[in-house]
Parts: C-alpha cells; structure tokens; sequence
C-alpha cells in the first residue's frame, strides 16, 4: 500500500468547497461520511467506511458559526479514534479564538490555549493551520503544528497584477514580521502605520514610519474582521499621498457592514484567501478570493510522505 492509499480526507460543513478542492488536488475522493444534526440540534458524525489504519486528515476552519464548527471537529475527531484510524490530523486554515492568547486584564480566559487542550483530548494527533494571529499559538499544543502562511498565494497574486512602485504596509506595529515576509517576496520596501486604540475595535491612526507617497500601498494583516481599522488605514494612507492602496489579508471574516465598508472605502481591492468561505450575499467586486487549496494539499502529501514540509514555507 502506498503512501497515498493509506490517507483519507474527512470534510465538515465549515468549508466543503476548500476540502474538495484539497482532495482534487491530492488527487483523492473524499471520505464517505455523513455530517449532519440529530432534530435536537446534537451534532451527528456517521463515517460510512472503514478507516481502521488510515491517516485522517479533518478539513475544518472554526469560522461562524465558530463554537458549531468547533464542535463538530471535535467529534469528528473522536468518531475517527473510535474507528481505530492510524492519526488524525485537523486541517484547521481559521484557528478559532486565536485573539485571546493571552491575558491582558484580571479574570480573563485565555481561550486560545483552550481550544488547543480540547483539540488534543478529542484524539487529534497532529495540527495544520494558516496565519495565526498569534505564532506562539503553536507552543499551546504537545502535538505537531504546521503553521502555513498566506504570503507566497497572495504574492504570486500580487505579481500578476504587474503593479508599480509597491510598497508593502503594516497597520500596526505587531504586523511587522508579516509585512516582511510578502516584502521579500515582492522584492519591495515596508511602511508601518503607527495607531492607538482608545477602546476595543476602535483604532485612531497616530503616524506612518515610511514614505508612500506616489506609490501602491500594500496593506497586510492575518484577519478583516469589521474592516474598520483597515478602511481607517487606507484613509490615511491616502492622506499620506499613496497613489492606489489594497489591502491583503488571509482570513476575510468580514462581520456586519464590513463589505459595505470596503466598498465605500478608498481600497482598489481586498485580497483574502478561502480560509473562510465567503457567502454569495458578501461578494463584491472589490473582493477577490484566492484559494489555499493547493498549499495545503502540498503539506498534506508532504506529511504523509514523511517529508520536510519547511520547503514549502520557502
């Protein structure tokens, strides 16, 4: 039996589009299972052939309905321990409840940590994600964590633009090391928006360290959630004289008005991968959805095949 007879990917309801372009890409079919809720609202798992020895690998983002997604990788997880599977790998592209890794006021969970613990006790052996807000997030975990990033996807995108006179932004001071990365990728320089927030989801942009002006402005970041701070740094991105300004983040979760947002801002286009599925009724042509079917695929054969899969990161 080769390597690849001996995996089996299990899709959930979060994403199925993005598993079953990760099984094209494979170049398997998804497993058999039935993935649904009893009438009581209790989540139901039925696998519908035998597993026994297989190499899992589970696509479930936790995206909204995040604790339901949540829910459901768990018992998945637990269906394919009891079914006597070899490992089970969670393919996990949004990692739920990553903002809160860490305690910043009394009394606070760190729930994050969490999620890792449940993860671990559901009978998942082994972790692959994208982006986290946090990279220490990985150290919560006893068990392996691929931590793929978004950048080369989003850089190749970038290129085929053929747009001129780049320069890659940060929105805050956090957000270095990210902009970096699609900078050496671009070839290009970093500007970084200095901001303060008064209060929770609200941000106050303070300075720019960098010049941007007469050039394209590339904002980075890992999450566009309400897209206020983003669209309040394209603002001022502006009125430091940047000639056009996208922004690009790996997880478009996009909450209440956030599209309406963007497409009143001064943004030429939002770049954000398929980590998150995006609903027709949030689409717009502002937007453009790119796929991290491929590169998760690459690290599923890479796993399976006990290769290094730090090559991919490169």
């Amino acid at each position: 039996m080769s390597n690849i007879d001996n995996l089996c990917i299990l899709a959930g309801n979060a994403n199925p589009e993005l598993a079953k372009k990760i099984a094209a890409h494979v170049g398997i079919g998804l497993c058999d299972a039935t993935i649904g809720q009893f009438n009581n609202g209790e989540i139901q798992v039925m696998i519908d052939e035998s597993i026994r020895g297989k190499d899992m690998f589970i696509i479930q983002p936790t995206s909204q309905p995040v604790n339901d997604n949540l829910m459901e990788l768990f018992i998945m997880a637990d269906a394919c321990k009891r079914a006597s599977a070899h490992s089970v790998t969670a393919v996990v592209p949004y990692y739920a409840y990553a903002r809160q890794d860490r305690k910043t006021r009394g009394r606070e969970p760190i729930s994050a940590k969490l999620v890792a613990n449940l993860m671990q006790k559901s009978g998942i052996t082994r972790v692959v994600t994208v982006d986290l807000h946090a990279g220490q997030i990985q150290g919560f975990f006893d068990i392996p964590v691929d931590h793929l990033a978004a950048a080369p996807v989003i850089a190749n995108y970038i290129k085929k633009k053929n747009l001129e006179n780049i320069i890659v932004v940060s929105p805050d001071l956090g957000g270095v090391t990210r902009a970096r990365i699609l900078a050496d990728r671009l070839h290009t320089g970093i500007a970084i928006i200095e901001k303060r927030r008064p209060e929770p989801g609200v941000a106050e942009v303070m300075n720019l360290i960098g010049d941007v002006e007469g050039k394209t402005a590339i904002m980075i970041d890992d999450i566009v959630d309400s897209a206020g701070s983003l669209c309040e740094g394209a603002r001022a991105l502006k009125k430091f004289g940047a000639k056009k300004i996208y922004a690009a983040c790996s997880h478009g979760i996009l909450s209440g008005s956030a599209v309406e947002r963007i497409n009143n801002s001064d943004l030429e286009r939002l770049i954000i991968t398929d980590t998150i599925p995006l609903p027709q009724e949030k689409r717009s042509d502002k937007i453009a959805v790119l796929t991290m079917a491929d590169a998760i695929g690459d690290v599923i054969l890479c796993i399976q095949a006990h290769r290094s899969v730090s090559q991919l990161f490169r």
